[in-house]
């Protein structure tokens, strides 16, 4: 019986959803504009294991196969560097959905981006990497040395810059942290440009295997459990089209038992789509911390925890609470059907 009543809330949820968007669209004489048909779904993502449940759906052709039902014909894929030029993007209107980490997503929400987290992707998984001429016993050795994260309010720069205050260093006068790409950061530690650099893998580990640095300090130990990426999902589709919503949290679902139960393939997934060796992505996922996930409840304390810190380095003017960032209702869905 308590399984049948969730359902039924759960139904309920999603049939409020129409119905609000219903009352919304009404034009001027009363009568109920219905929304306009999503033929074309466009997807942004970033080019990490982290965010391999993506790649894996994408591969298999489970995107166009189970939002068919929906009248999506087509799913354009769009690759960024960073979450913030991809939430630049959202907030452009040019991505449908994201695959995103939970920090530049809150940065766009204090911009007015329009959208909620309705499933999680990963937690942990990057690691702090020191050319091999430096000597590290604790975060004191990194004093007056150059490191390269990704660009400020992302996960690596905030959880970063957390660390270091924390250890009693100034992240803006006692180091010299320069925000760049994955690709711009191995290439820049690997000609002796950078000292360090802390980045989400699997770019660790093939810094490591070319003799460029090993890793000191990974980000699970900078900050237990923490969140990383996120899937994110617009307002126009949450409203005016939940049961497509519901589909694409089932795919994700579906894309990260997959890639859980077959790690060597997933890592030949993304060798293929990125042009690495599958040696390395094997090795990285056998020494990473990070994890996929998609119960967005598993990170939603630390997400929100980000917010905070966000608002304490001044990169958002407001403080969030979970519901503002988080629409949970669309993994219950999916989990229970």
């Amino acid at each position: 019986m308590k399984k049948i009543s969730k359902i039924l809330i759960l139904m309920l949820v999603v049939a409020g959803a129409v119905f609000l968007a219903g009352c919304a669209s009404q034009d001027g004489d009363g009568g109920a504009e219905e929304a306009a048909d999503v033929t074309t779904l466009n997807i942004g993502y970033q080019p990490s294991t982290h965010q391999l449940s993506y790649m894996t759906a994408r591969e298999k052709g489970w995107w166009e196969e189970d939002l068919a039902s929906n009248g999506v014909e087509e799913v354009k894929e769009y690759e960024f560097p960073t979450g913030a030029p991809e939430m630049q993007a959202m907030l452009a209107g040019d991505l449908d959905v994201a695959y995103v980490g939970a920090a530049p997503f809150v940065s766009a929400l204090s911009n007015g981006l329009d959208a909620k987290v309705v499933a999680g992707v990963n937690s942990q998984g990057s690691d702090l990497v020191l050319r091999p001429e430096f000597s590290y016993e604790s975060p004191e050795d990194l004093k007056g040395l150059s490191i390269a994260t990704f660009p400020p309010g992302t996960i690596q720069d905030t959880i970063l810059r957390n660390w270091l205050k924390e250890n009693g260093i100034d992240p803006d006068k006692d180091v010299d942290i320069k925000p760049m790409g994955p690709g711009d950061a191995i290439s820049a530690i690997s000609a002796g440009q950078i000292d360090a650099a802390f980045l989400p893998h699997p770019a660790p580990t093939l810094i490591e295997q070319e003799g460029n640095g090993r890793s000191i300090v990974s980000s699970g130990e900078m900050l237990p459990d923490h969140a990383c990426c996120v899937v994110v999902v617009s307002g126009d589709l949450i409203r005016n089209h939940p049961e497509m919503v519901a589909e694409i949290v089932k795919t994700h679902i579906k894309a990260t038992d997959y890639n859980l139960d077959n790690k060597d393939e997933a890592a030949q997934i993304f060798a293929d789509k990125q042009g690495w060796d599958v040696d390395v992505v094997r090795a990285s996922l056998k020494e990473w911390d990070g994890q996929w996930i998609a119960d967005p409840a598993i990170i939603a304390d630390s997400t929100v925890d980000y917010a905070q810190v966000q608002y304490e380095l001044g990169y958002v003017d407001e403080e969030f609470a979970q519901e503002d960032i988080f629409d949970m209702s669309f993994y219950e869905l999916a989990i229970t059907e």
